[in-house]
């Protein structure tokens, strides 16, 4: 049986981030090989109708599908299962209405919003121009991009006005080529929760905390892009993962898993997930992201998690194909 490995064009010279397809890539396809499948890999473009054609021709079984962004834009990550829904080509994760729905961040904070889940406030002034901001910290983000681009201190800024958040923004706009908004910045623990499908259900896999290490107190404590995948930095070699939590974290676990779960029946994800949290001072959790199309490379996140709950990453992937409604857990 053909499995389509589906991914997003990489363009010359493009950063760590887009390139780390190609190693989630190379790991999924020897594991589909494992597990008796004839993988083949093909990168989606912007001309969908050589993809189409492709995707025809091959007759797949079924699209492991690997798009995070396409040419570098994340805000074309939809593309990829709304064109696999036109084909009625079966594929794995989530559908197009939670991909794009996830990944359109104010979108998803809304969403949140309104299901009485936790996130923090936002402004944006195309969606709310009557909204006033109120004194405090303010994190500039992209509005689609999930790999932390162009995240960094600088891009926390203290303010109560509006139009300076709105020029802090348009900065961003032009340093990054790409839409943004602001989010009130949350001081305090950064803990993932990565949620798998397959059988009956979900899995709420073992959280990960990141930890500032070394951090001198002036610092701010921004999971930004060095952090992610500049491996010299000092925030890279500073922010290690650990499923190592005191007692006393029992209940917040608790909390954070269920709040995970409420963020997958919410957006109807499928598949595989990830929600990024930050725990204040105080301990309230705030969802931050629902990611519904994670990172799967060996050295990952979402493996590492897996790995914790006794998954290896053939089972994890294993899994991820069960999910795809009618698909057989084997070739």
């Amino acid at each position: 049986m053909k499995a389509v490995l589906l991914h997003g064009q990489v363009l010359e010279g493009a950063g760590w981030d887009e390139q780390d397809v190609f190693i989630q890539a190379a790991a999924v396809s020897q594991a589909l090989s494992d597990l008796g499948y004839e993988p083949v890999i093909m990168p989606l473009s912007l001309n969908i109708a050589e993809t189409v054609d492709a995707l025809l021709s091959l007759e797949p079984a079924f699209v492991f599908n690997l798009v995070e962004a396409i040419n570098g834009k994340g805000n074309l990550i939809h593309f990829s299962p709304a064109i696999l829904d036109s084909l009625c080509i079966p594929y794995t994760g989530s559908q197009t209405a939670a991909i794009f729905l996830t990944s359109h961040k104010v979108t998803a904070k809304s969403f949140l919003h309104a299901q009485g889940i936790a996130t923090p406030a936002w402004f944006l002034p195309d969606a709310c121009p009557a909204s006033p901001v109120k004194e405090g910290r303010y994190i500039i983000k992209s509005l689609w991009e999930h790999a932390s681009i162009g995240l960094d201190e600088g891009s926390v800024v203290f303010t109560d006005d509006n139009s300076f958040l709105d020029g802090k923004m348009n900065a961003f706009r032009r340093s990054s080529g790409g839409e943004c908004f602001a989010e009130a910045f949350i001081e305090g623990r950064e803990i993932n929760v990565s949620l798998l499908g397959g059988g009956e259900g979900h899995e709420v896999l073992p959280p990960a905390e990141i930890i500032f290490e070394d951090y001198p107190p002036e610092k701010l404590r921004v999971l930004g892009y060095r952090a992610k995948w500049v491996e010299d930095s000092f925030e890279y070699q500073h922010t290690p993962r650990t499923f190592e939590f005191p007692d006393k974290d029992g209940r917040l676990l608790k909390q954070l898993a269920d709040i995970a779960t409420r963020c997958w029946q919410v957006f109807k994800l499928r598949g595989y997930a990830r929600v990024d949290f930050r725990v204040d001072q105080r301990g309230t959790p705030w969802v931050l992201e629902v990611n519904a199309n994670p990172c799967l490379s060996p050295e990952g996140g979402f493996t590492a998690a897996a790995k914790q709950a006794g998954l290896s990453y053939n089972d994890t992937i294993e899994r991820i194909i069960r999910a795809v409604p009618g698909m057989p857990p084997y070739a």
